[in-house]
């Protein structure tokens, strides 16, 4: 069965393209053709009456981190305001933190939980 095997784009609209690309980049390290490191992407459509982001707003991008508490701190030095809540964690999935890009749109960063190591036999 043919089927999609990866997001190929995020597409949105923006008053200010270019000023919103270069803040994406500065601090997410996010490009235009930006090659991602392979690991899980949650697709999950949420009830309209869901309170988990902004009402008005029909999307959240999630992106993965390799180091939450790292880049939380430079998001800080660079006058980023950056919500995390207790019970967003979870030992089963990982770590979370929530900040806002100059429009207003909702982004959650999420540190997964690493993967057991691989057992080897000997």
């Amino acid at each position: 069965m043919a089927k999609a095997t990866g997001i190929g784009g995020v597409f949105f609209r923006a008053g200010d393209t270019s000023a919103l690309a270069k803040w994406y980049e500065t601090h997410l390290g996010v490009t235009e053709y930006w090659q991602q490191e392979a690991g899980f992407t949650v697709f999950a459509p949420f009830k309209r009456e869901s309170d988990y982001f902004p009402a008005e707003k029909q999307w959240m991008i999630n992106f993965r981190v390799n180091d939450l508490d790292a880049l939380i701190a430079s998001l800080v030095i660079a006058g980023i305001a950056v919500e995390t809540r207790e019970e967003w964690d979870s030992p089963e999935t990982g770590r979370f933190a929530r900040i806002y890009d100059p429009e207003g749109n909702a982004i959650e960063l999420w540190e997964p939980v690493a993967p057991p190591p691989l057992e080897r036999s000997v």
